[in-house]
């Protein structure tokens, strides 16, 4: 049963292509509020009104996500939730949809405002076509827990490393609710027991047994090998005029895959070190991944058609996030996103242009477009050996179910070291690009391929 019976003044909706400006100023006061008192939407701080606007004026421009609010008597909006549906392209997921983020301001609960707006929420699900939807609530929120529980959702499992809030660590539960009609609930059981789990039992780690693998990376710039700094083009150092030689290098010393960068194209928006490529895919027998310079599908074709195993969308993926889709529909598994920042705020052009994107929010639009795995560079730490930025990288991984490969700034093995720990703790990060300390001798390939299991 719910916990509060709703007052009738109070009126849940959901949001649709716009919103009006009392109501979007009205929004950000309350999420405010709402991050004050216990954090949300990933923020635990609250940032500025002008992230906030263009926060929810993105997420009403994205068609799998709807944005639903409670309406106070006086017309204000005192709690929100984000649901999101599965894309069109997952026949084994589309069956669910996922509860993103809900709240209620302080000020205005244990009114029922929370099973309104979650009521609301469900019947939109259930309209959508999902047959389960999904929450996941950090352990803190006692009132979460409660409410879900009460309209029937199942609590399935728990996440050890869910959040990090100031120096601590907070676990986080799994919900899961049959929005299926009566009497059709029976297919949907789990053979051999139930599905429940006691709430709060720690779950060990599981350590990832396959371990990472390694892309060692070839950065084209007029035709030859090349490493620049913070990608800066006029900061590029010299290393091979044989981009083939250079790649059998790599095979012979026992990768598995090459990561290949087109610099000029990168710049320019349309491939330009052609031979080279061409060059590479002839004389090896890897599997490649290609960057830059990928902006239409008739490019992204024609490299996969000549021996691509995947390509990367870097600046097209801000820019144009209908062609990453369209692409990841015409050929599943083969489309990369590529996420280059800059202290959290994405890259585009080479590096050249920095968006008000956050890399957490571009991740996500990428893994709703379908693509098989996301490339993430801190820019201000390529090509300068001082080691990855982990903590960036992990939290990219727990907001996505997709894979992360790590870039930028591998030096030493220790380096290496430290990303395996920390893909250990958070199983999404799958990979590494090395590219100036394998070429400068920094690391040894035998050794670095010891540190990631061996994998690559």
């Amino acid at each position: 049963m719910p916990l509060f019976d709703p007052p009738a003044q109070y009126k849940a909706e959901r949001l649709h292509d716009t919103i009006e400006e009392d109501d979007l100023e009205s929004l950000i006061e309350s999420t405010t509020a709402a991050i004050l008192n216990e954090g949300v939407f990933n923020w635990h701080t609250p940032p500025e009104a002008g992230v906030l606007r263009r926060f929810f004026q993105g997420l009403l421009l994205v068609p799998e996500r709807d944005l639903f609010i409670v309406r106070a008597p006086d017309n204000s909006i005192c709690g929100a939730a984000i649901l999101a549906h599965a894309t069109a392209r997952s026949e084994l997921y589309g069956a669910s949809a996922t509860i993103t983020a809900f709240f209620i301001v302080p000020y205005e609960r244990n009114k029922g405002l929370g099973t309104l707006l979650l009521h609301k929420v469900i019947a939109c699900a259930r309209a959508g076509g999902a047959h389960v939807l999904d929450c996941r609530v950090r352990e803190t929120l006692p009132d979460a827990i409660a409410l879900l529980t009460s309209l029937g959702f199942t609590h399935w499992g728990t996440h050890p490393y869910f959040a990090r809030i100031g120096d601590r660590t907070v676990r986080g539960l799994f919900f899961s609710k049959l929005l299926v009609p009566e009497g059709g609930t029976i297919q949907w059981q789990v053979a051999g027991g139930a599905t429940t789990m006691p709430h709060h039992t720690p779950q060990a780690p599981t350590p990832t047994s396959t371990g990472l693998t390694l892309y060692p990376a070839i950065d084209l710039k007029s035709g030859a090998c090349v490493r620049l700094r913070q990608g800066e083009m006029n900061d590029a150092t010299h290393y091979s005029d044989d981009p083939p030689a250079q790649a059998k290098l790599f095979e012979a010393a026992g990768c598995r895959h090459l990561h290949i960068v087109d610099l000029d194209g990168a710049f320019a928006g349309r491939s330009a070190n052609i031979d080279a490529v061409e060059g590479i895919i002839a004389n090896t027998s890897l599997p490649v991944q290609l960057g830059g310079g990928l902006r239409d599908m008739k490019t992204i074709e024609r490299w996969l058609e000549a021996g691509v195993s995947r390509v990367i969308l870097g600046s097209v993926a801000v820019k144009d996030p209908d062609l990453v889709r369209q692409a990841a529909r015409a050929w599943p598994g083969r489309i990369v996103a590529g996420i280059d920042a800059r202290q959290g705020r994405v890259a585009t052009e080479g590096w050249a242009e920095v968006s008000e994107l956050t890399t957490t929010d571009l991740a996500r639009h990428m893994e709703d477009a379908g693509v098989a795995a996301i490339i993430f560079t801190e820019i201000t730490r390529d090509g300068m050996l001082e080691g990855l930025d982990i903590e960036q990288t992990a939290a990219l991984a727990r907001h996505v179910s997709i894979p992360i490969i790590a870039s930028g700034g591998v030096g030493t093995l220790e380096h290496l070291h430290a990303l395996r720990r920390a893909a250990e703790e958070t199983p999404g990060i799958t990979g590494v690009i090395v590219g100036r300390a394998l070429y400068d001798g920094r690391l040894s390939l035998p050794e670095a391929l010891q540190v990631l299991e061996g994998t690559c």
